[in-house]
């Protein structure tokens, strides 16, 4: 009797530590600050001329409110009620709860590096360094039997191509004004085209307004049916640059509302049902500690590798807001990526260590 039950308790701790995410959906939305997160709109920008657009009352009616958790919830209110009650967010630095880049120079290609493989390279010192050369957790899944074709990555910047390596990687990299669907687009696709080709081009060439790479990467998930899914919105961090904190909260507001139009599909579809995490970060910070540096990062700019992240999933505990004192880093999420699909990174380069909190029960 006594060895049956051991048999029995051996296979219950086997079952509730099996894997149980087969897909990952990794997002993140550049350069948005930790404040905003949890703390909402901050008034020592929205009410300063230069920043408000000529309307503050706009930002005072929309995301304002008597208590700072709500001020956070009317702007990210799928983040503070699904994300919050059943996953993990972390980075609230008045708790003491930190999360910060390693690399030395807090901007975007050197972020979305360390973000991807797992090591600070520090000779990606320019958004206009050429491919790179570390190896990225989403190529390295991609060589994983069960996940091969399986991978696909949108970016509305169209320096995705070179910090992910495509021409190595081996999966689609759809990045700022490149067209969906190959030689062979669908009528969906065709049109996606055609509406992003002739749309408003507010940054240039360079970078497409999110909403088209959401809904090209939305179709994505929804017909291709990609095991590993990586999603990159930029106007958080275009419109912060510009000096619009109307447009970069409303930018903020529009990221939440996509990630919960994505959950509420994963949440609806067989494949993606209870067996999806999404992993939600930025590149780098912003200013703080002098206001009107809000709109700028680099290594010159006090709290601009200040960052923030959250989780949900069926590998994360539902644990809300981290209120514990910790310091996490930037560079820990390529292997917690992989962790939470059932593998270890390895590659030429150095790997930091995942995040092992997060799958604490």
């Amino acid at each position: 009797m006594k060895k049956t039950f051991l048999i029995l308790f051996i296979l219950i701790r086997f079952v509730s530590h099996a894997q149980k995410t087969e897909n990952i959906i990794i997002i993140t939305t550049d350069g948005f600050r930790w404040q905003e997160v949890f703390k909402g709109m901050a008034p020592a920008i929205a009410n300063d001329k230069k920043f408000n657009q000529g309307d503050s009352t706009y930002i005072y009616k929309k995301y304002s409110s008597a208590d700072f958790k709500e001020n956070r919830k009317k702007l990210m209110p799928f983040l503070w009620s699904e994300i919050a009650s059943k996953g993990q967010i972390y980075g609230n630095r008045d708790l003491g709860n930190k999360v910060d880049v390693s690399n030395p120079y807090w901007f975007s290609y050197p972020g979305y590096s360390e973000i991807m493989t797992g090591n600070v390279d520090v000779e990606i010192n320019s958004n206009g360094y050429k491919p790179n050369p570390n190896i990225n957790v989403l190529e390295f899944l991609n060589q994983q039997s069960k996940l091969k074709g399986k991978v696909a990555a949108f970016g509305a910047w169209d320096a995705f191509d070179r910090i992910l390596n495509e021409k190595r990687s081996g999966f689609p990299v759809i990045s700022a004004f490149d067209n969906v669907g190959g030689n062979k687009p669908t009528q969906t696709q065709k049109l996606l085209n055609e509406m992003r080709d002739n749309s408003f081009k507010p940054f240039h060439e360079d970078e497409c307004l999110d909403v088209f790479t959401h809904y090209e990467a939305l179709n994505e998930l929804k017909t291709n049916k990609p095991k590993v899914l990586y999603i990159s919105y930029g106007e958080t961090d275009e419109w912060a640059h510009a000096g619009h904190y109307i447009s970069y909260l409303d930018a903020a507001n529009q990221v939440d509302k996509w990630i919960k139009e994505i959950w509420n599909f994963v949440q609806n579809d067989p494949q993606y049902k209870n067996k999806t995490t999404l992993l939600i970060t930025v590149d780098h910070g912003r200013g703080d500690k002098t206001k009107t540096q809000w709109t700028d990062h680099g290594a010159n700019v006090v709290g601009a590798s200040e960052i923030w992240f959250a989780a949900i999933g069926p590998e994360i505990a539902p644990k809300g807001e981290i209120k514990t004192e910790s310091q996490l880093y930037q560079k820990q999420f390529a292997q917690t990526i992989s962790k939470i699909m059932g593998y270890t990174f390895t590659a030429p380069h150095p790997v930091a260590p995942e995040i092992s909190e997060i799958f604490q029960k």
